[in-house]
């Protein structure tokens, strides 16, 4: 007989759960084992039937019971024990490669403090937001939540990003915008519909390393652009585009992944201008502009999407669980865009776009986005204090967003000094993993939302170089 508290603060299904999980754990009902029906335990227990039938679902998604049709709940034969001791496992030298940092950044018990990564800490998203939105959307009818979304994406959610980009004066229809799973499956599309095999893609150098495998897959040429403070080197582009005829530049405009740098007018005027001598298209990825206080630059404005590919999301503002991410684009971009995207994964998540939708229009958005700006400002002169006092040279110093690119100088091996500090629970990204030949840097990307960490800066000033 199990006995059930009414006087306690856990709810009466999750009493029933542990204390038939105690009992099948520890053998005291033995595997195969028939439980009683949920009438009959219900009644025993003074509970309702509905928590009964609470319960026993709970325990056989946690695989401790197998329900049979027209027979009952039977305690599962195969019990995984989600307590046991996991075995230690064995020590293995860490190869620091685009690899190592596209999958292990993203195991959450791998590295006490992760400097390198690309994201925010839980503390710095809306997750406020993101309950409100939760609950708003559990009160909608079920068919706004059980379907499959507009191939464009939510209509509501596209003529909210509408404004968006008027206010960065970037004018479009909302047709011309397609949401997609985050700002990777964006990039994913704008590659797979405008590159071949054996095509030429420009990208920065350093620059956003998550593109390499996918262009690199699909037999693509990447050629680096040296990454200035201004942005984009304009006569690296010049002389590369001569030569090597791109048909796309992946360029990062705001607060620039990894170095920090925005990209000016002048220069964005310049590369639009290559750009349409040298008739190639500008994917513009811009997911870093809600830091930048006043109306960010950008290559879109310039000449209205006409031959700029748009790309942000809203990971980096609200939550990169949603995977909510957008494009903007031209008329007839948008029609070869969308009919990639039908192809790839049909629609993208209606659910995820409502809730980004109601969390813009429901007054609390811009007050989060200041609020975040100042904390990263904060951090900003923090960390780039920091570094500088552990002896490490800074390639620009941002006023805001997330990224610092700093370094020791000379010796180029950051691959060396990041499994050292992987083997003390430091997550560092050495610089040779945002380079498009992989050559060699003194630089690392610092995440000032991340590297505030005074084990961090300890553990750099055992490494740094001793005076010459």
């Amino acid at each position: 007989m199990i006995s059930l508290d009414p006087a306690s603060t856990a709810p009466l299904v999750t009493q029933l759960v542990e204390a038939f999980s105690e009992r099948i754990r520890s053998g005291s009902v033995a595997p195969g084992a028939r439980l009683p029906s949920v009438r009959k335990l219900a009644v025993q227990c003074g509970v309702s039937t509905l928590t009964v039938s609470n319960a026993y679902n709970r325990l056989v998604a946690d695989g401790l019971l197998e329900a049979r049709r027209a027979s009952g709940y039977f305690v599962s034969a195969r019990i995984l024990d989600r307590k046991a001791v996991v075995p230690r496992r064995k020590p293995v030298q860490i190869s620091v490669d685009s690899g190592w940092l596209l999958q292990r950044v993203y195991e959450e018990d791998t590295f006490a403090i992760k400097a390198g990564c690309g994201w925010l800490p839980d503390s710095h998203l809306f997750a406020d937001g993101i309950k409100q939105a939760l609950s708003a959307l559990a009160r909608r009818p079920d068919r706004l939540v059980s379907r499959y979304g507009h191939p464009l994406g939510y209509a509501p959610l596209r003529r909210a990003i509408q404004l968006l980009l008027a206010q960065r004066n970037i004018d479009c229809d909302p047709d011309q915008i397609l949401l997609t799973h985050g700002a990777s499956q964006a990039l994913d599309l704008t590659m797979r519909t405008f590159l071949q095999p054996g095509d030429v893609a420009f990208v920065d150098d350093p620059g956003y390393c998550n593109l390499y495998p996918s262009l690199h897959a699909m037999g693509v040429t990447i050629v680096g652009v040296e990454r200035t403070l201004q942005g984009p080197s304009v006569a690296a582009l010049q002389a590369l585009a001569e030569r090597h005829k791109p048909k796309l530049f992946f360029t990062n405009t705001n607060f620039h992944n990894p170095t920090g740098t925005s990209c000016s007018p002048a220069t964005a005027y310049q590369i639009l201008r290559i750009a349409e001598r040298h008739d190639f298209q500008i994917v513009e990825d811009d997911i870093y502009a809600s830091f930048v206080e006043e109306t960010a630059p950008s290559i879109a404005s310039l000449d209205q999407l006409g031959r700029v590919i748009h790309i942000s999301s809203f990971s980096k503002t609200i939550s990169p669980s949603l995977r909510v991410g957008y494009l903007a684009c031209s008329p007839e971009n948008a029609r070869r865009l969308l009919h990639m995207k039908m192809a790839a994964s049909l629609t993208s998540s209606e659910i995820s776009e409502s809730i980004v939708h109601s969390i813009l229009t429901e007054g609390q958005y811009r007050l989060h986005i200041a609020r975040l700006r100042e904390k990263l400002a904060a951090e900003q002169k923090i960390v780039a204090d920091a570094l500088l006092s552990v002896g490490l040279s800074l390639f620009h110093r941002p006023a805001n967003g997330l990224f610092l690119w700093a370094g020791f100088g000379g010796d180029p091996d950051t691959a060396g000094l990041a499994q050292r500090a992987a083997a003390k629970g430091i997550m560092l990204a050495p610089g040779h993993l945002f380079r498009a030949d992989q050559e060699p840097t003194p630089w690392l990307r610092f995440n000032v939302a991340h590297a505030n960490a005074p084990a961090l800066f300890r553990f750099l000033d055992t490494e740094r170089p001793a005076p010459a």
